[in-house]
């Protein structure tokens, strides 16, 4: 592979966005990608955006991922797929999970939880819009969406030789190990 892929992962605090960037870090690196991580979070304990830039392939020199070059940008939540879409390449795809989290000025009722996301996103870009906290729920744990999403993102890279299930029981936490694998397969199987 002498092309470098470009992956963004974005979403709020406390849903799992960086323990999902490590799994897929840690899966790349052991199938022998080069891979570069990079993540920004802010006031990320008390619901402030997070996001972590990921890119992989033969070479590759810096983690950071410029407007209209992500391959494949994954939204843990809603409004942030429509704040990241200029990152984006034109031929890239969305894998977006159908949930909301209100930022602080609409719980203070100053702005209102923007409406049509979804169609809007539908309408210019591939996207792929999966409701991963009923599915986590329903596999025993709504916390657990982050590897759902963790399987629909692999999938939607089509990146083939690498052991997800030993990435996965590396970085959860023991006891949870067969949830996730069950997240991972039921995302990546949608």
């Amino acid at each position: 592979m002498s092309e470098v892929k470009n992956i963004l992962l974005v979403g709020v605090g406390g849903q799992g966005t960086i323990l999902a960037s490590k799994i897929l870090s840690e899966g790349l690196v052991e199938a022998g990608y080069d891979v570069k991580m990079s993540e920004i979070h802010g006031m990320s304990q008390r619901g402030g955006n997070v996001s972590t830039q990921i890119r992989y392939g033969k070479k590759v020199y810096s983690p950071i991922v410029g407007k209209g070059e992500a391959d494949v940008i994954v939204a843990f939540e809603k409004m942030e797929a429509l704040r990241w879409i200029e990152y984006l390449r034109k031929d890239g795809k969305m894998v977006i999970n159908d949930f909301e989290i209100p930022s602080v000025p609409i719980l203070m009722g100053q702005a209102e939880y923007p409406q049509g996301i979804l169609e809007e996103l539908s309408e210019n870009v591939a996207v792929l819009v999966i409701k991963a906290a009923e599915i986590a729920e329903n596999l025993g744990n709504s916390k657990a969406m982050n590897i759902v999403l963790l399987g629909a993102l692999v999938k939607a890279m089509n990146v083939e030789g690498v052991d997800w299930k030993k990435a996965i029981q590396n970085n959860v936490k023991k006891g949870f190990e067969e949830l996730n694998l069950k997240a991972f397969d039921t995302g990546y199987n949608l």
